[in-house]
């Protein structure tokens, strides 16, 4: 049984025969670190999520792999969840150094090829932030995003790009790779039906719900399409939850039912606020309280915020592909509205 008092602490903790989880650390990042899972086999290990690509990081994976009996240039592969930097970037740099394989999402590869051209991290958001009703909040974002281009992170293409559900052998394992589209385009998680581990990436969170739609190039619907995921993942028999951040849990059918269960409050919640006036995305973030502790839009620091208000239209958008709003796009800044009465239905007469 672990004897740890925080899942961020940086040793290697084994979660199953086999299987240790791995924390890295992510500096000024409220996420506090990521899970890199190892995975024994007898070519060497392979791991699921690589963490991001900096001195701090690479030093604790240094030393966990030290004390498991394993150098880095070891690492046969990497499985990498979805191209955001704290999962991605690393095993760009140890390819480059060791040579080991690197396996991701094809639904990722438009942010690949825009991380590519480097430009400022703010670019993709700032229009969205505009459209939503946040004119001053993208300026804000712009202006703390000033300066940070991703041109010096290392966005090299992976050497496969899993296409669909596929299996992969690992060792005597065989993963079921399963594309979970709605985090980003891209999204994958790996399934050991045999051992009953879920490496979820980011996909399902033990404590936290998972951003929507945080990348260069997303989704129109994303909020759609990771609903549709978490229903496919819940199909699955119940595992193991082996998370991206946080701790390993025992079960990941009740952790989805919970992300359900929030996304449909949350979509009650933001129908109600367009009945009652709100009419942009940053209106009807401004009404609604964020993270467990119930904070006010405007308490939150400028980042999240941005995701805040993202997110928020995420649901919106999906209320009226579902028609239960309607989507007026004459101005700069859409606007949402309950949709009128059909006047050839008898019943509206």
């Amino acid at each position: 049984m672990s004897t740890r008092t925080s899942w961020t602490e940086p040793t290697a903790e084994r979660v199953a025969e086999g299987v240790f989880r791995i924390p890295l650390p992510l500096p000024n990042d409220a996420l506090r670190a990521v899970n890199v899972y190892l995975i024994r086999t007898p070519d060497g290990p392979v791991c699921v999520d690589a963490g991001w690509a900096l001195d701090e990081s690479r030093r604790a994976l240094d030393a966990a792999l030290h004390g498991l009996g394993h150098e880095v240039g070891d690492i046969t592969r990497f499985l990498v969840t979805h191209a955001h930097r704290d999962h991605y970037t690393q095993a760009v740099t140890i390819r480059r150094e060791f040579g080991a394989r690197v396996s991701l999402g094809i639904g990722d590869r438009d942010a690949i090829e825009y991380f590519n051209t480097g430009k400022s991290v703010a670019d993709s958001q700032y229009r969205r932030l505009v459209e939503a009703g946040a004119a001053d909040l993208a300026e804000g974002w712009r202006t703390e995003s000033a300066g940070h281009s991703v041109e010096t992170e290392p966005w090299d293409g992976p050497d496969e790009w899993l296409d669909g559900d596929v299996e992969i052998a690992v060792g005597a394992r065989t993963l079921a790779a399963l594309a979970t589209p709605g985090h980003t385009r891209g999204h994958y998680v790996f399934a050991d039906a045999a051992s009953g581990l879920l490496f979820s990436g980011d996909h399902v969170l033990p404590t936290i719900t998972p951003s929507i739609g945080f990348e260069p190039v997303p989704s129109p619907l994303p909020l759609s399409d990771f609903l549709t995921s978490l229903a496919k993942v819940r199909a699955l028999p119940d595992m193991m939850l082996l998370p991206a951040h946080g701790p390993a849990a025992t079960s990941t059918h009740q952790r989805i039912d919970e992300l359900l269960a929030h996304h449909e409050e949350r979509l009650g919640l933001c129908e109600d606020l367009v009945a009652g006036g709100c009419r942009t995305a940053a209106e009807v973030a401004a009404e609604i309280p964020w993270t467990r502790r119930g904070l006010a839009l405007s308490s939150l620091d400028v980042f999240n915020a941005m995701l805040a208000v993202l997110e928020t239209d995420a649901h919106l958008r999906l209320l009226a592909a579902q028609q239960r709003l309607d989507r007026c796009t004459d101005s700069t800044a859409p606007s949402y509205h309950v949709p009128s009465p059909h006047l050839d239905d008898p019943e509206e007469r």
